[in-house]
């Protein structure tokens, strides 16, 4: 069902359920959702104040960071002048991610924000990653002159973009901008532009694509990670609101039951394809060792990269189902001619419109504890 269809067949089924009454609460709820939005996605109105204040905001705008599914899977904690980072291990997805990879790289991502987030405050942050601690990444801080840079006024206007985009070609000079952003020991990148790539590409995409589909469990954790509507994704704070990738709103139940009929491997196949073929082009990142500590320097290069791209006024979404399925990943891995090495993450980056925003749970179901 192409999403046309989808969004047609939610909106009669809407109008046959009391349509004027979810209307009229959905638009009261969308103006609750925007305002929120605002007030979350938004730059720190003061750059000073006490350590604990000053380091509850650097923990603030690392929960601004990319995360799989967005379920916010960190926990942290401020002990005098450092900031530690944790797993939530509650807020795993088992099935897209069994050995918690993207978990451990959306906590790289976090750190990452608060290396810029930083240095806005005069700070240095120096990060640290201890395999053999519950706190996995420690970072401490050290006085330093302010400086806003670019990356940090970046920071609350990233966002994975999931539509399509415009099929513009990237300048020559960006291209090296994002690849030196990604930059660092332990992590490579692959860039791909030419049309014959992004083609082969696509391939594993689809391939990768239709093994999920196909497997009930990963169905069932991804619905269960879906916000139908602006209601949900407030009650939540987290996940993936169906209004962020520009599909319709809808109740929870009716939610459910379009979810069952519209989300088939034709028609995510056909939005694959759609995206691909309208992106500029794809990133790989591929980690020299297979470990917690890479996977975490992984999502810190992806991060600066996203706060480029959005630098450069440019979207970007993951397109993750080649590394994902074990052996799609062991066959991508053979096209890159990367040996061992494990390919992280896989990214389409292009121009495209502005979205809505997800939510962000509060700081304080975060923050689990403040030492000063």
């Amino acid at each position: 069902m192409k999403r046309r269809k989808f969004m047609t067949l939610a909106g009669i089924g809407v109008a046959a359920v009391g349509g004027s009454t979810y209307i009229l609460s959905n638009t009261y709820q969308m103006a609750r959702y925007d305002r929120q939005s605002a007030n979350i996605w938004s730059h720190s109105n003061k750059f000073s104040g006490s350590n604990k204040d000053v380091l509850r905001e650097l923990v603030r705008y690392a929960t601004l960071a990319a995360n799989s599914h967005n379920t916010q899977p960190w926990l942290f904690k401020i002990r005098n002048r450092r900031i530690t980072i944790s797993p939530d291990f509650d807020r795993k997805c088992p099935v897209v991610d069994p050995d918690d990879h993207h978990l451990y790289a959306s906590l790289g991502c976090a750190a990452e924000n608060i290396v810029h987030a930083a240095k806005a405050f005069g700070l240095k942050a120096n990060v640290s990653v201890w395999n053999n601690s519950s706190d996995v990444i420690k970072i401490d801080f050290e006085p330093i002159s302010i400086e806003r840079t670019e990356l940090f006024q970046a920071i609350p206007y990233r966002q994975c973009t999931k539509v399509s985009y415009d099929g513009k070609k990237v300048a020559a000079d960006k291209l090296k901008l994002l690849e030196m952003s990604a930059q660092d020991e332990g992590i490579s990148t692959k860039v791909f532009t030419d049309k014959q790539n992004m083609e082969i590409i696509l391939e594993y995409v689809v391939e990768g694509n239709m093994a999920q589909m196909q497997d009930e469990a990963f169905m069932g954790e991804l619905k269960k990670w879906i916000r139908f509507n602006a209601s949900s994704a407030l009650k939540y704070g987290d996940g993936l609101f169906s209004a962020t990738s520009g599909n319709p709103t809808a109740p929870n139940w009716f939610g459910d039951l379009i979810f069952n009929i519209a989300f088939t491997e034709k028609a995510e196949n056909n939005k694959y394809i759609e995206h691909l073929r309208s992106s500029a082009g794809v990133m790989a990142f591929i980690s020299e060792q297979d470990n917690v500590e890479h996977w975490i320097k992984a999502g810190r290069s992806y991060q600066r990269f996203a706060l480029q791209a959005t630098v450069l006024g440019l979207k970007h979404a993951f397109i993750n189902q080649p590394v994902e399925v074990p052996h799609v990943r062991s066959q991508f891995a053979d096209y890159l001619n990367i040996g061992n090495r494990r390919t992280d993450l896989l990214v389409r980056f292009g121009y495209g419109p502005e979205m809505p925003k997800t939510m962000r749970r509060p700081i304080d179901q975060v923050l689990v504890e403040v030492t000063t």
